[in-house]
């Protein structure tokens, strides 16, 4: 398992277009990816249930990759949160 904290730093939070990205970037891997925000944990790879966090600037997340490529889809998802959001 490979997990890391994220605050959020694009003003508008994890709005339309940079979750429909990030929703992108997921689906390359084959592990399970969920984004955790104050106790509700929801798929990273469905673009609805991320929207439906409604994470804003400043919101702190936690990002967990499970699955059989997560040596190498963990930093890389880590990577895009650091350079888009």
């Amino acid at each position: 398992m490979f997990q890391f904290q994220y605050t959020i730093k694009d003003e508008l939070g994890i709005h339309a277009r940079p979750a429909g990205i990030l929703v992108k970037e997921v689906k390359k891997y084959a592990s399970k990816v969920t984004i955790d925000k104050e106790g509700k944990t929801v798929d990273a790879s469905k673009l609805m249930a991320v929207m439906s966090l409604g994470v804003k600037c400043g919101n702190e997340v936690t990002v967990t990759v499970e699955g059989e490529d997560e040596g190498t889809a963990g930093p890389e998802i880590e990577k895009f949160f650091k350079e888009n959001l």
